[in-house]
């Protein structure tokens, strides 16, 4: 009915209007055609804003299960680390117990060996003793008859020398004046030039002591103005206040080591000083004691020349030559013998030294197996039993038992040209691995950018890069 009545109106309606009514139905239908984009664009864009939501909730879960993924492995090769080390550290523990051992057996062997070489040495003093004692004994009997005749000799002497008692006083009287006036001149000597020592030892150290105290001052001030910087740019900033504190707190360290180096330096200038004095002081005192001791000598050589005037004949001179002879022989004989028991004691203390150094097996074969045939072996032996000819060879023939010890000694520098040669090849792998290692943990290290890739798994290709680089080092 409407649409008969509608349908009517228009009929009844002119043309304009007719137009008129059209023009405002579209103009309504374009208004609710735009409505209804407008709404639909809305719900999409809520729609895109809660997709955006869910899939950056999403992608933040998967990062979390990732890294729960990466720790757990992580974990796993710790433990396994973990587990290797405590085996590496017991089997090392177990050998040094084994060393210790060793060594402490070792130790016992040498003292058992430096008590019988103490018991041969002080058997060998007591020999050397009552051989003295004996010679000393046949040197007393000879002074004492030597003696007999020296008092007879002065007995019959003394008569002609009386005559020349006076000469000789006045010649000692001037030789004495002489020696007094040549040692007070030494003395002043001595005395000036131990003050003037002295002087510059003082004026050189209150020089040191002072160019020491204005360098100490200076790096102190600089220390202290390098410190409120510090300050300042720790209350600036939060991140550099870390790195600064370190680095001012290391150069602290420093220059606290360098005023304990100047003051322990200052000390031992101190010390020296003191020493010095202390061995002027000493030398003061031995001087002193050397004159005294020379004046004792001059008076008790005057004393002798008084009574030993009257023995100064041919028979004393010879008997005073083979005293000389005598003393002089038997000072270098104790001299060899001491030298020959500094080098003996020498060679027991490096013996001592390489037994500790030896192993088991060198402990038991201390000399390897030649590596002559027998042929040559025996022409070798053939060689040796002829009597040499040369001067070199016969040196070199009473130097044979040296033949053992020059084995050893080569074998050592061997051994030590093999471990040279290992230790290089050690230090060359070592570098290998650490290098390996280095890109390991650079490939290993995960970051935030690398987390918000959509394909996280790309963090195991360094895992593979090292499976192959260890492969082809292999």
């Amino acid at each position: 009915m409407p649409k008969k009545g509608g349908k009517g109106k228009q009929a009844a309606m002119t043309e304009e209007e007719r137009l008129l009514y059209m023009q405002q139905k579209a103009q309504a239908e374009e208004e609710m055609a735009k409505r209804k984009e407008d709404m639909l664009t809305q719900f999409l864009k809520e729609k895109l804003q809660k997709e955006e939501k869910n899939s950056a909730v999403n992608l933040h879960k998967l990062t979390q299960q990732w890294r729960a993924v990466l720790r757990q492995t992580r974990a796993t090769e710790l433990r396994r680390d973990i587990a290797i080390l405590s085996q590496t550290f017991e089997r090392v523990l177990d050998r040094k117990d084994s060393v210790i051992k060793s060594l402490v057996c070792d130790l016992n062997e040498a003292e058992q060996q430096s008590a019988q070489a103490l018991r041969a040495h002080l058997n060998c003093v007591d020999r050397l003793l009552e051989l003295q004692k004996g010679r000393l004994a046949v040197l007393g009997l000879q002074w004492t008859s030597s003696l007999e005749e020296l008092i007879s000799e002065y007995n019959s002497v003394r008569t002609h020398l009386v005559t020349q008692h006076q000469q000789d006083t006045a010649y000692v009287a001037d030789v004495t004046f002489a020696m007094e006036q040549h040692y007070v001149e030494l003395e002043n000597e001595a005395r000036q030039d131990y003050q003037s020592m002295q002087d510059e030892i003082k004026n050189r150290n209150i020089e040191e002591k002072h160019a020491l105290r204005v360098q100490l001052e200076g790096t102190v001030e600089e220390l202290w103005g390098q410190f409120q910087q510090a300050l300042r740019s720790y209350n600036e900033a939060t991140e550099d206040r870390h790195v600064s504190f370190d680095a001012l707190r290391t150069r602290d360290h420093k220059s606290a080591q360098e005023i304990d180096m100047q003051m322990r330096r200052l000390q031992k200038m101190q010390d020296s000083i003191s020493a010095l004095r202390v061995r002027l002081n000493s030398s003061q005192r031995e001087g002193e004691t050397a004159a005294r001791g020379l004046r004792s000598a001059r008076e008790q050589v005057t004393h002798q020349a008084r009574q030993l005037k009257a023995q100064l004949s041919q028979a004393r001179a010879a008997e005073r030559n083979q005293l000389a002879n005598l003393t002089v022989h038997s000072n270098t004989a104790a001299k060899k013998l001491q030298s020959i028991i500094a080098q003996g004691e020498k060679l027991l203390r490096l013996a001592e030294m390489c037994r500790k150094l030896e192993t088991e097996e060198e402990k038991i074969l201390p000399f390897y197996e030649s590596t002559l045939s027998p042929q040559e072996q025996s022409l070798d032996k053939a060689q040796a039993s002829e009597p040499p000819s040369e001067e070199l060879a016969k040196v070199t023939h009473t130097h044979s038992p040296w033949v053992g010890f020059w084995q050893r000694y080569n074998k050592v520098v061997l051994e030590r040209a093999c471990l040279e040669q290992e230790k290089v090849g050690l230090s060359q792998e070592n570098q290998q691995l650490r290098l390996l290692l280095r890109q390991y943990l650079e490939g290993i290290s995960v970051s935030d950018e690398i987390l918000r890739h959509p394909k996280p798994a790309a963090l195991w290709c360094p895992r593979q890069t090292l499976t192959t680089a260890t492969q082809a080092s292999g």
